[in-house]
C-alpha cells in the first residue's frame, strides 16, 4: 500500500487484513488477545482518584474497541491510521496537563495513565499523540507568549492542527545542544536553514516546533507552518519499530516565518530542556503501557495454550517468567506513579525523570522479551501484540535520551561531576 492511497483505501485494506490477523488468533482460541487480564498485582488503582481512574478507563475502552482490532495491519503496512484521529480528539485528552486553551488540565498521574493506555493499545498511536500533545503543545504552553498560546493551543487540542517537534538533526542526536540549524532575522521575519531527522508527524503536521540557533548563538523554538516555501519532509522508510507513525527527514531551505512565530520564552537550550524534562515522564509511562500489553498477552496465552497435554501456565519455567514479568510491571508502575506525584507537587527534577525513563524502558524491554519467549513462534505474529510491543520498546529505549545519556544525567546529580558536554 502506498502512502499516496486515500484514507478510505488505507482503511479498507487495513480492516480486511486486520480481520485475517484476528481470525488467525481466534482459530487458535485466543479471542480476547489478553484484553481481560488483571495486571494490578499491588492494587495501585487504590491510589488513583475517581477522575484519574475515569480518564484511564475511557482511553482503555477506546484502545480496546477502536485501536487493537485494526492496528496490527497498519503496523505491518507502515501506514498511519488517519481514521483514528477524530476518536482521539473526542476523548478530551489532547494537551494533557496544560490548563486552559481547550486543554483538559489533567493531573500528571492521569496524563501518565493516558500515555500508558495508548501505548498498551499501540506504540505508534502513543508516539503520534506524545509528539503533538506533549512535545509540541508543551513547548508552546511553557515557552510561548499569551498570544501564541491562544492562537495555537485551542485548535491543537481539537486536533484540527497537527504538529511535530523538530530537535534531532542528522548529525546531532544525543548531543542535540550542538544544533546546526540556523535562524537569522531579516526585518520582520525569521529565515531558517538546516535539516532535522526522526521528526514524528513531520509529513502530516500543519506546524512543526523547530529548534534552531539564532544570530546571537541563542537556541530558540520557531513555529513553522509546513506549507511555507522551502519546507520539505520525507517519510523515513525501513523502520522496524513504531511503524504506524511516520517519522520524517526534514529540510529547511530559506523558510521564512513572521517574527512573532518564535517562542517568546525560548532563548537557550535550557529552555528546550524544560520541555524535555516535562515530557520525559511520559516516556516512562509509555514503557509501562508496552510492558502491560506484553504481560497480559503472555499470561492469557499461557493459561489457554496447551503443550504436552497441559496448559503452559502449569510449567515451572513459564510461571517463573510470569512472576518476573508481573514484578517488573508493578515496579515500573510504582516508579511512574511516584514520579508523576512529584511532578504534580512541582518538585520533580531532571535526574528523577531521567532515572524513571531509563529504568522503566529497561524493565519494559525485558518484559516484552520474556513475553515473546512464552508465546514462542506465535510471538512473531502482529495479531498477538507481543512482536509490535517488543520492537517498539527497542525504540523507546533510545528516544528522548538514550540509556547512556539518562545514566549520565543521574550520575551528574549524584556526584556533582559532568561526564559529558
Amino acid at each position: 500500500m502506498s502512502i499516496n492511497t486515500t484514507p478510505d483505501q488505507q482503511q479498507a485494506a487495513a480492516e480486511e487484513a486486520a480481520s485475517a490477523t484476528v481470525e488467525t488468533a481466534e482459530a487458535d482460541g485466543f479471542e480476547g488477545l489478553g484484553l481481560d487480564i488483571e495486571t494490578d498485582f499491588y492494587d495501585v488503582d487504590d491510589l488513583l482518584t475517581d477522575g484519574e481512574r475515569e480518564v484511564r478507563d475511557r482511553v482503555r475502552a477506546f484502545c480496546d474497541t477502536e485501536v487493537i482490532p485494526v492496528i496490527a495491519e497498519y503496523w505491518e503496512e507502515a501506514q498511519f491510521p488517519f481514521e483514528l484521529v477524530p476518536g482521539l480528539a473526542e476523548l478530551g485528552i489532547v494537551g494533557g496537563t496544560i490548563e486552559g486553551h481547550g486543554a483538559p488540565g489533567l493531573s500528571n498521574v492521569a496524563d501518565g495513565l493516558v500515555k500508558a493506555e495508548l501505548a498498551r493499545g499501540d506504540g505508534s498511536i502513543s508516539t503520534f499523540l506524545g509528539v503533538h500533545s506533549g512535545l509540541a503543545m508543551k513547548s508552546i504552553a511553557l515557552l510561548g507568549s499569551d498570544e501564541q498560546r491562544e492562537r495555537w493551543l485551542p485548535p491543537m487540542a481539537r486536533l484540527e492542527i497537527l504538529s511535530g517537534f523538530g530537535l534531532t538533526e542528522p548529525d546531532h542526536g544525543s548531543d542535540a545542544v550542538a544544533l546546526a540549524t540556523t535562524a537569522r532575522r531579516d526585518g520582520g521575519e525569521w529565515v531558517l536553514d538546516g535539516a532535522k531527522r526522526w521528526i514524528g508527524n513531520g509529513t502530516i503536521a500543519d506546524m512543526i516546533v523547530v529548534w534552531a540557533r539564532d544570530d546571537d548563538d541563542r537556541v530558540g523554538g520557531f513555529l513553522i507552518d509546513t506549507d511555507r516555501d522551502g519546507y520539505a519532509a520525507e517519510v523515513i522508510r525501513g523502520k522496524m519499530a513504531k511503524r504506524s507513525v511516520w517519522q520524517a527527514a526534514i529540510t529547511l531551505d530559506g523558510v521564512r516565518i513572521p517574527a512573532d512565530q518564535r517562542l517568546a520564552g525560548a532563548n537557550s537550550f535550557a529552555d528546550t530542556s524544560r520541555v524535555l524534562t516535562a515530557t520525559r515522564q511520559g516516556v516512562a509511562w509509555e514503557a509501562f503501557g508496552h510492558a502491560t500489553a506484553a504481560f497480559e498477552t503472555a499470561l492469557d496465552y499461557a493459561r489457554r495454550r496447551e503443550q504436552f497435554g497441559q496448559p503452559l501456565a502449569s510449567f515451572q519455567l513459564v510461571q517463573e517468567k510470569l512472576a518476573t514479568m508481573v514484578a517488573e510491571v508493578t515496579s515500573i508502575r510504582l516508579l511512574c506513579h511516584r514520579l508523576s506525584q512529584l511532578a504534580d507537587a512541582g518538585t520533580m527534577t531532571m535526574a528523577q525523570a531521567s532515572m524513571a525513563k531509563r529504568q522503566a524502558a529497561r524493565q519494559a524491554l525485558h518484559v516484552c522479551t520474556l513475553a515473546a519467549d512464552v508465546l514462542g513462534g506465535n510471538s512473531l505474529l502482529a495479531g498477538y501484540r507481543v512482536a509490535r510491543h517488543l520492537a517498539d520498546m527497542q525504540a523507546v529505549v533510545t528516544y528522548e535520551g538514550t540509556d547512556s545519556v539518562q545514566a549520565l544525567i543521574v550520575g551528574r546529580d549524584l556526584t556533582g561531576e559532568t561526564a559529558f558536554t
